[in-house]
């Protein structure tokens, strides 16, 4: 199940407005032109953002994300018929061939659940052509970034076109291990709703990830900090094994 952040139509109509700096989808986009990509499946592609960025290029876009909602979003953008927009997890893909596979932002990490994961990574490696890459990212469990995570310093206020103001935060729930619970909350001031989001990330470490990569028939070809996010988030380029 998705979270209600993604997954609640109010909240997922605002995602983009209440998270407009998508500068860290930059790296994508260059690796996917240096790789000479035509076909590309972007996991957990939520509103569509990175997928349309793709599509505008000529490139031949799948998008998968299990919130009907954020699918929802991106089906209304401009371009949206360009991308083939696949409501479920990763297992719910159509049989591919692509030659790149995306998971931006947070997406790795929010499939907390060690089973999910192997599914996950058992059903991209099935969609990419042998020796395509697989890039994602990765916070650096060393920098606890959760520890940040609080009222306090995530409270934002925001006008939203079509919404109002809309009120924001975050706050850490619970630590267990690599496991971080949060609590999401939006206040829309145009008629006093608060809606709120659980949500549960699984930090793993560099050599966690690389490790599991490697279980799941990937090589490891680089490991470089988010350019946006830098010491702070890593970005793994790796690829299918032959």
């Amino acid at each position: 199940m998705a979270d209600a952040l993604f997954e609640h139509p109010r909240l997922a109509a605002v995602y983009d407005a209440l998270d407009p700096d998508r500068d860290d989808l930059d790296a994508y986009l260059e690796i996917a032109q240096q790789q000479d990509a035509r076909t590309v499946l972007d996991v957990g592609c939520g509103t569509g953002t990175f997928a349309l960025m793709l599509a505008e290029r000529g490139i031949d876009v799948v998008g998968v994300d299990p919130a009907g909602a954020s699918l929802d979003v991106a089906r209304s953008k401009p371009g949206a018929h360009r991308v083939r927009w696949v409501h479920g997890d990763a297992s719910a893909l159509p049989e591919l061939q692509v030659d790149l596979v995306t998971m931006t932002g947070n997406v790795a990490q929010a499939i907390a659940d060690e089973r999910d994961w192997t599914a996950a990574l058992t059903a991209v490696h099935t969609a990419l052509r042998p020796g395509g890459p697989l890039v994602l990212e990765t916070r650096d469990p060393e920098r606890r970034a959760w520890q940040s995570w609080t009222r306090a310093d995530t409270y934002r206020v925001h006008d939203v076109s079509g919404h109002g103001r809309v009120r924001s935060w975050e706050e850490v729930r619970e630590v267990d291990g690599p496991l971080v619970t949060f609590c999401s909350t939006r206040v829309f001031e145009a008629d006093g709703q608060t809606l709120t989001s659980t949500s549960t990330l699984r930090f793993r470490s560099r050599d966690e990830l690389a490790a599991s990569l490697g279980d799941h028939g990937f090589l490891v070809d680089d490991v470089r900090d988010a350019p946006d996010r830098p010491g702070r988030e890593l970005v793994f380029l790796s690829r299918r094994s032959a």
